[in-house]
């Protein structure tokens, strides 16, 4: 088997294409271990689809699945146009539907699932959060100081409603986002998903515009924008190498 490991915005990856569709959930685990393997935050698996260009599976490093990625897509989709299994211009089936991107060198842009509401503004530990679901579940708090951020209230959060949560800031009109995520069970460098969830409840408050540049843990620049028909998610990933395994 060849492997590629990927790198989009802090998020890591590993990547490969497969005519066979089954379950990868054990090696995905194996494959994920930081201390004893290749390490990474989740696993991508292209497979043929009689319709789109492919189709993904996605496991989180815990081998649980996941139905959407910011991130991951965006590196799925740079690994698939590089070993033409697609165009510049793809569209892929994910757990939470039809995904399309564009790649234009090493910056790749994808557009996001349509996000559901799942609850309201709700006061919890001090904190006003909201929780949407943009192709997983996300709770979100915004706050004025991101030093808030809190590992122990975040995985009170996610248990108690199984979402991954993210504190957010809006500063000189721009957003900066700390994620916890499920199936990683710890805070990751960045979130992709996690992102627009954070993005779509600060312009719900008129904190920021249609348009912003977007900072996760890594530091690393995005840009998510939205118009009347799609949310669109835009950065840099890198290829880190290409790897034989048994």
């Amino acid at each position: 088997m060849i492997i590629t490991k990927y790198d989009a915005s802090g998020n890591d990856f590993i990547i490969f294409h497969s005519f066979k569709e089954q379950n990868y959930s054990t090696l995905a685990k194996k494959l994920c271990n930081r201390k004893n393997s290749i390490g990474a935050d989740g696993l991508i698996v292209l497979v043929p689809h009689n319709k789109l260009d492919f189709k993904w599976l996605f496991y989180n490093s815990d081998g649980s699945h996941a139905s959407m990625c910011g991130n991951g897509a965006r590196a799925c989709a740079h690994y698939a146009y590089n070993n033409n299994l697609a165009s510049k211009n793809m569209c892929f089936l994910t757990g939470a539907g039809k995904i399309c991107c564009t790649v234009k060198g090493d910056i790749v842009e994808t557009t996001m699932t349509k996000p559901k509401i799942l609850k309201e503004s709700f006061k919890e530990f001090g904190y006003t959060w909201y929780i949407i679901d943009t192709g997983v579940p996300h709770i979100v708090t915004i706050v004025d100081n991101l030093d808030k951020f809190d590992l122990d209230i975040c995985s009170k959060m996610r248990y108690k409603y199984d979402g991954n949560v993210n504190f957010a800031q809006v500063k000189d009109d721009k957003l900066y986002v700390r994620t916890y995520e499920r199936g990683v069970e710890a805070e990751t460098l960045a979130c992709g998903t996690g992102m627009v969830a954070s993005f779509l409840r600060a312009f719900e408050l008129n904190l920021i515009k249609n348009s912003v540049k977007v900072y996760p843990k890594s530091k690393e620049e995005l840009t998510i924008k939205k118009d009347d028909q799609n949310i669109y998610f835009k950065g840099k990933v890198i290829k880190e190498f290409i790897r034989d395994v048994d």
